[in-house]
C-alpha cells in the first residue's frame, strides 16, 4: 500500500509505503526460550510496519522476559538490569544501552504521555536486546554455570 500526495500541478510525493522492510536480526542457537523468541519477532514486525510505540513496548517487554528466565525475578527492571551487570552476565557498557535505549524508552511508552518514537530510537532498541540475547545465549553453557554460582539458576538434576 502506498500512500502519495498528487498536488494541483500533477506532481507526485510518496509520503509512505507498506509493508516496510526492516533486517531481521540472527538470535543464537536454539536454546532462546520460544515465547522471548516470538516476543522479539513480533516486535520487528511492528517495526517493519513504522508501529514505533508498540515495537519499543515488546523490546522492553523482551529484555523483561529473558532477564527473569534467567533469574532476575525480584524488583523492577531497572535493577534486573544492575543485577545481571553485577553477575557479569552482561557488560556495564551494554547495560547502561539496556537502560538507555530499551527500559527508559519502552518506560516512556508505557508510563509516560504520548510521544513520537523515531526509528532510529526502535533501531537502538532492536539492536541492544539482540546483542544481550547474545550475552545470555550464544555460549550458554558457560552463562548458565555463572546464573548458578550466583543462584540465579539452580544446578541441574542429575538423573542417575
Amino acid at each position: 500500500m502506498a500512500k502519495i500526495h498528487v498536488d494541483r500541478a500533477g506532481n507526485t510525493a510518496l509520503e509512505s509505503f507498506l509493508p516496510t522492510s526492516i533486517e531481521q536480526l540472527s538470535l543464537p542457537g536454539v536454546s532462546i526460550p520460544k515465547g522471548i523468541v516470538t516476543e522479539f519477532r513480533e516486535a520487528e514486525l511492528c517495526f517493519s510496519v513504522s508501529a514505533y510505540r508498540a515495537s519499543s513496548a515488546l523490546f522492553r517487554s523482551t529484555l523483561e522476559k529473558v532477564l527473569k528466565v534467567n533469574g532476575y525475578t525480584e524488583g523492577d527492571l531497572y535493577g534486573k538490569i544492575n543485577k545481571a551487570i553485577e553477575d557479569g552476565v552482561i557488560t556495564a557498557t551494554r547495560g547502561k544501552r539496556a537502560h538507555d535505549d530499551v527500559r527508559v524508552l519502552g518506560n516512556d511508552v508505557l508510563h509516560d504521555e504520548w510521544r513520537e518514537v523515531t526509528a532510529e530510537e526502535v533501531e537502538k532498541a532492536h539492536g541492544y536486546v539482540q546483542r544481550i540475547l547474545e550475552d545470555l545465549y550464544d555460549d550458554r553453557p558457560t552463562v548458565e554455570a555463572q546464573l548458578i554460582v550466583k543462584n540465579r539458576l539452580s544446578p541441574p538434576v542429575n538423573s542417575s
